[in-house]
């Protein structure tokens, strides 16, 4: 059978503007507390609908094509659930994804793929599900994934799926650096010294409960970092770099491997871009905060 209908879409990134690690959880996560906002980051996705069976391209080689890719899962997932509810029956699709999120730099890419399969799912098909219950099904493939379903900055607790949204903060411009390669975030959690993190303020009092304003200068803080940076000293000569060209604040986001960094104006922006451009052989992206 051939397509009947094609839609394209954006899939956008997130970075982690605090990030405390409070524990480790029974389940195998982390109990967390951190501030997430979308970014103007966009990885490209077609959808065809009446695809003779359902299938996955990617234009990043390290991104899996098979059942291990998460918006495959999603769309498993969703048609799955979507049949015990409402008896509606699978549609066969084929998805082609255009990669600008650099991979495994904790920048949420492939969570925020599979957030926008099922919100796309669920609006062609009439919203079978309410957005707790999405949200709900996408924490049951990936932590960050109701984050991406809940289109909003946020204060996430718990695996980082228990979300209130979290607007005091002024919107930047955002350098972001992949230094080329990829941070494992198992590994990354599994050399995290609990007793050694940073972040020891407890972010729900202080950026919630007392609802002040996030301080870029003093609150930017990633439990995870200094682990990250142990391994690539690669992040600090990053920091640095934003920090030097006049970023207002600059972190590793998630997991790492890609550092952020946050300016007041585009045209200060553009110029730490080109700066940073010419000397290093980094990945470099301007991106807007989407609050």
């Amino acid at each position: 059978m051939s397509a009947i209908n094609v839609m394209e879409i954006v899939s956008p990134a997130k970075i982690n503007l605090f990030l405390r690690v409070a524990g480790k959880r029974k389940d195998g996560y982390h109990d967390l507390e951190t501030i997430m906002c979308r970014i103007g980051l966009y990885d490209r996705m077609v959808i065809a609908f009446g695809a003779e069976k359902t299938s996955l391209t990617c234009s990043d080689p390290d991104v899996p094509e098979n059942s291990d890719n998460i918006a495959l899962r999603a769309a498993d997932l969703f048609f799955s659930e979507a049949r015990l509810k409402k008896g509606l029956q699978r549609e066969e699709i084929s998805i082609s994804i255009a990669k600008h999120i650099p991979v495994g730099g904790g920048l949420g890419g492939g969570s925020g793929n599979a957030a926008s399969i099922l919100s796309v799912l669920n609006r062609r098909y009439s919203r079978p599900f309410s957005l707790n219950e999405l949200m709900k099904m996408g924490a049951s493939i990936g932590a960050d994934v109701p984050f991406f379903i809940y289109k909003k900055s946020a204060f996430a607790t718990g695996a980082g799926d228990r979300l209130q949204p979290f607007d005091r903060f002024f919107a930047s411009y955002v350098l972001v650096i992949y230094p080329g390669f990829s941070l494992s975030t198992a590994m990354m959690f599994k050399k995290l010294n609990l007793g050694l993190t940073k972040c020891k303020q407890n972010a729900k009092n202080h950026f919630c409960v007392k609802k002040r304003w996030f301080n870029v200068r003093h609150d930017l803080c990633n439990d995870l970092e200094a682990v990250a940076g142990s391994f690539c000293p690669e992040i600090d000569a990053m920091k640095e770099e934003l920090l030097k060209h006049g970023a207002s604040g600059s972190l590793m986001s998630g997991s790492g491997s890609c550092v952020f960094g946050l300016f007041s104006d585009y045209m200060t922006t553009k110029a730490a871009y080109d700066a940073i451009l010419k000397k290093y052989d980094w990945k470099l992206h301007v991106a807007d905060m989407l609050v």
